[in-house]
């Protein structure tokens, strides 16, 4: 496995930050588990769980949702720092070589760029690691998905997972430019 650098704990944009996990994020992250789309594969059960507890309990156990330089980050407004979302890298479907990139956002944050504009965040730090390929996995159904990866540079892969139930997985990926800190040609 080659060596990669981590991705960074913060990152700002012109209006987003996207930082560390807080416990206080439990309740805002759980909302987004209620706001997905029935054929989501995660999502609130019959009894309620995950709770806003359970939440909070993985926040503090893994405060960056992933381990080894990868992470979701949570995304707030620059100016009012109210929680939208998160964005960030997960192995996921992918591998820790060529990770997955994830967004997920409220719905009142939709319309706005804001997936866009933390999605292109996380693609520069990604290539700042390293790393060399992306992949992002979507259901054929979530066409704003799409427009976000297409905006990226990702590109279809040619790679379908079945699912008649909640709809195929479409596979995305993006090759990565590594980025000179010098002129490479010396």
């Amino acid at each position: 496995m080659a060596i990669y650098d981590a991705l960074p704990a913060e990152l700002v944009t012109e209006r987003l930050r996207l930082r560390r996990w807080m416990p206080s994020d439990a309740e805002e992250y759980r909302g987004l588990w209620l706001e997905r789309d029935a054929r989501a594969l995660r999502r609130i059960d019959a009894e309620g769980r995950p709770t806003v507890e359970d939440m909070r309990g993985r926040l503090v156990d893994n405060p960056l949702m992933a381990d080894r330089g990868l992470g979701l980050l949570p995304i707030e407004l620059r100016d009012t720092g109210e929680f939208i979302g998160y964005c960030g890298l997960t192995v996921g479907q992918a591998s820790f070589d060529e990770p997955e990139i994830a967004y997920e956002l409220a719905r009142r944050a939709h319309g706005h760029g804001y997936a866009t504009e933390a999605a292109r965040a996380i693609v520069e730090a990604a290539t700042r690691t390293g790393r060399r390929r992306l992949w992002a996995t979507v259901r054929e159904w979530n066409a704003p998905s799409f427009r976000v990866l297409e905006k990226l540079g990702f590109h279809w892969s040619g790679r379908i997972t079945e699912d008649a139930e909640r709809g195929n997985t479409i596979w995305m990926t993006r090759v990565l430019e590594p980025r000179w800190e010098t002129d490479p040609a010396g």
